[in-house]
């Protein structure tokens, strides 16, 4: 997914002021409010679909995180892979060309979901 600004991609935005100097603070209200313009624009050149879409993948970050946790954190798993599901399956393919991969991925979470909550939760002794 490509287009929205994301960490990975700082480049897509008129870059701060070189130096440490460079905090929010210390831009003019005419700098930020350029910036914020920019980022406007950019957000409303990029196609909804592909900001819901990614959007979508955050929850399926989330859900992995949380998953992924040394104690794994089932609860707050299954609430972002239920938002990821909502999103993917209400939305279909009006998310655009990215809901193959986005349908797959959830059916994924779903799968480690159901196996990470059978290891965590503690089996009655005989």
């Amino acid at each position: 997914m490509s287009g929205l600004w994301t960490p990975d991609s700082q480049d897509d935005l008129p870059a701060p002021a070189a130096g440490p100097e460079n905090a929010a603070e210390e831009f003019t209200e005419e700098e930020l409010a350029d910036r914020l313009e920019a980022l406007r624009e950019q957000i409303a050149r990029t196609p909804v679909e592909q900001i819901v879409g990614q959007s979508a993948y955050q929850f399926f970050e989330i859900a992995a995180l949380h998953l992924s946790m040394v104690p794994p954190q089932v609860d707050q798993a299954r609430l972002a892979i239920d938002a990821f599901g909502l999103l993917v399956e209400g939305l279909g393919d009006r998310i655009g060309p990215d809901a193959p991969a986005l349908r797959e991925g959830l059916q994924q979470l779903r799968v480690t979901y159901v196996t990470v909550a059978q290891q965590a939760s503690p089996t009655p002794e005989a």
